[in-house]
């Protein structure tokens, strides 16, 4: 079975964030979409190793942040690359605000967000889906949203060159794992994608 083939799905790419007590998160999501009009609701698709996952689980709430292609690499580093339960995103994060949920959602970057109530979890094995009415939407410029496509032709750097190491590395986020064998069921540790977003070096 080839494992190229989900990479012809064309997705958009969000900051997921989420809010329980004291404590705020977000993560890099590609996975969400209007899921229904009437009401109007939308579903997100979350890696359960994801510390957002697990307070979204809790709380029932998230807001989206929709990425435009004005967003850089940096961003995706500091919400992709790094996890909410070993640093605080938004300690020194200036660009953004709360919704009226009391969840933060950035305001450079980003076309439009919402803010969504949680009415139905599915789990999925490796995420867990939530579907929710949406409560606060807002459009914030007319930058065209980023694509998955646009990020990795324009935004993500170009993979270093390993010409002697022999392994595998993450196509997402760069992560080189050492040894002949990748492990069927192995996570990148950086940006907690599967065996599938993975290539032999050389």
């Amino acid at each position: 079975m080839s494992m190229n083939a989900m990479h012809k799905f064309s997705y958009g790419l969000f900051v997921l964030t989420a809010k329980d007590g004291a404590k705020d998160n977000g993560c890099i999501i590609n996975t969400a979409i209007q899921a229904a009009d009437k009401p109007k609701q939308v579903s997100v698709c979350v890696n359960k190793a994801n510390y957002t996952c697990e307070m979204i689980e809790k709380t029932g709430h998230f807001t989206l942040s929709f990425l435009t292609e004005e967003a850089d690499f940096n961003l995706f580093q500091h919400f992709g690359f790094q996890c909410g339960r070993d640093v605080d995103k938004f300690q020194d994060f200036q660009d953004a605000k709360r919704g009226k949920n009391g969840i933060l959602y950035l305001t450079k970057a980003v076309n439009a967000m919402v803010s969504v109530k949680v009415n139905q979890t599915l789990d999925l094995g490796s995420h867990l889906l939530f579907v929710g009415e949406v409560t606060e939407e807002q459009v914030l410029s007319d930058v065209p949203s980023v694509t998955y496509q646009y990020y990795f032709d324009h935004i993500k750097p170009k993979p270093e060159e390993h010409p002697k190491a022999k392994g595998w590395v993450c196509k997402i986020c760069g992560y080189v794992y050492e040894g002949e064998d990748l492990p069927s069921d192995f996570i990148c540790p950086i940006c907690k994608h599967g065996v599938e977003d993975f290539e032999p070096i050389g």
